[in-house]
């Protein structure tokens, strides 16, 4: 019995056989645009995190006299390594929008929100915008034990800042008692040698003669 397959037709063979060139061929083309990788920066490269939660943030607006959403994300105590100091950072979840970014200062004061128990209040100099402003926050969680863990560590980093500000303090008052000391020293110190240069009353007197 004949193989159909030993009586292709020349046309059939050769198209067979480009298509086996097509897809052996193993050629890459190069892409029209290349992109280079490029390193993203948060600014939170330096800070080590006390805190990540996710919860729903609202500023106060004066104006309208009303609570407004600023934002559904995650909200972040960042402690920088050098400096130790704290600042709360939170972002929108889709955008990664700042929309809190200030310290965590000694005089940071954290309320609970009248008639939820989920819900804090405070005021902070927030820097959110590109600059300093005076603000009302309220933030609201989805737990009662989220929204006091939040509480609860801002308020003890607070009363950190306080004790590390009183000692910055006394150093410094320190430092300038040390100063004083060294001037009138040093002030002594100058005047004896005045004393010990200029020469005898007698001998003044014999000069003049």
């Amino acid at each position: 019995m004949v193989d159909p397959a030993e009586h292709r037709a020349p046309e059939e063979e050769e198209e067979t056989a480009a298509a086996g060139e097509d897809e052996d061929t193993g050629a890459q083309v190069a892409p029209i645009v290349k992109l280079e990788e490029v390193a993203v920066t948060t600014g939170e490269e330096d800070e080590d995190v006390l805190l990540d939660m996710k919860a729903k943030l609202y500023r106060f607006d004066k104006e309208g006299n009303q609570w407004k959403e600023r934002g559904t994300g995650t909200v972040k105590l960042l402690k920088h390594k050098e400096t130790t100091k704290v600042r709360l950072v939170m972002r929108q979840a889709k955008t990664l929008k700042i929309c809190a970014n200030h310290l965590v200062v000694a005089t940071t004061k954290m309320q609970e929100h009248a008639g939820s128990d989920k819900s804090c209040v405070w005021h902070a100099l927030d820097f959110a915008d590109g600059e300093l402003k005076e603000e009302m926050f309220a933030i609201r969680f989805g737990s009662v034990e989220n929204c006091k863990k939040f509480k609860d560590t801002v308020e003890e980093i607070a009363e950190q800042q306080g004790k590390n500000e009183e000692k910055e303090n006394e150093e410094v008052s320190s430092a300038a008692v040390s100063v004083e000391k060294l001037t009138v020293t040093e002030a002594n110190k100058e005047e004896n040698a005045k004393k010990e240069e200029a020469p005898p009353a007698d001998d003044k007197k014999d000069v003049k003669e």
